[in-house]
């Protein structure tokens, strides 16, 4: 599928090795398919050179820097602010994260989950760079530490991959962040997710793969790819009863007004 106006995937692990064997295919399939941008996202300070590398190598892609709540609880460096703003300080970081709160699988101590996201809103209020939020199962306590940190100064964000509730968009969108929708909005069974894609505020609204997860209709079941954003860009579109070129002019606007050092 291919979108006439660009589009730019918020959201992919390039870096992750289901894409080790083909890169330069997938980066080459991703602009046939109007895909002109992806950030590829970082989810271990350990790691962090491997989205930087390949930010590197490649003209139209940018990356973060971030621990996944995931990780709270092995990464060394998971709660250290210094750590984070030394590693983000190259032209192409556009962004701190993947970070935030997963109770669904709690693979780390929901408290070392807490801290290390607190560090690194810091981090992006510091550098003022965006940071890209993980939620899974934890919407009251995401909408609550991101309010009481929003009181401390001001910053940015998206809730990324976003299958939550209606309560935590709003309460997000209040304060200013965005919220990126992933293949999840093609799913059959997400007519709820639908619904509130339906009423974020236009100029709140992004998209992305999470590749290599999550492959949107007609593609689920495979690995995920950046091309496959336009998938998910048309689902999106015909929620909100707007053109697919419509909707991806707006989104692209978007995501270059939160991701400013990619503009």
């Amino acid at each position: 599928m291919t979108v006439s106006p660009a589009i730019i995937d918020s959201h992919a692990h390039l870096d992750y090795p289901q894409f080790a064997d083909e890169l330069p295919q997938i980066i080459a399939r991703a602009g046939d398919a109007g895909v002109e941008r992806i950030i590829s996202i970082g989810v271990k300070l350990s790691t962090a050179d491997a989205p930087r590398k390949i930010a590197e190598s490649y003209d139209n892609v940018w990356f973060s820097v971030g621990v996944h709540p995931h990780e709270a609880g092995r990464e060394a460096d998971a709660c250290n602010l210094d750590a984070f703003l030394g590693l983000a300080t190259h032209p192409k970081c556009v962004a701190i994260g993947e970070a935030g709160l997963d109770y669904f699988y709690d693979h780390a101590p929901r408290d070392l989950q807490a801290q290390s996201f607190r560090t690194q809103i810091e981090a992006a209020r510091q550098l003022d760079l965006p940071i890209i939020v993980h939620a899974r199962d934890a919407d009251s306590d995401m909408a609550d530490i991101i309010e009481d940190e929003m009181k401390k100064g001001a910053f940015r964000g998206v809730l990324h991959c976003f299958s939550s509730g209606a309560e935590l968009a709003q309460r997000a969108v209040d304060v200013g962040f965005y919220v990126s929708f992933s293949g999840i909005l093609t799913f059959n069974k997400s007519d709820e997710l639908r619904a509130i894609a339906a009423e974020i505020p236009a100029d709140r609204l992004l998209v992305e793969t999470d590749a290599p997860f999550l492959a949107p209709m007609p593609h689920r079941g495979k690995t995920n790819e950046p091309a496959y954003t336009a998938h998910t860009l048309a689902r999106l579109a015909d929620v909100r009863g707007q053109t697919i070129d419509n909707m991806a002019v707006q989104t692209y606007e978007n995501t270059l007004r939160l991701f400013n050092r990619m503009a």
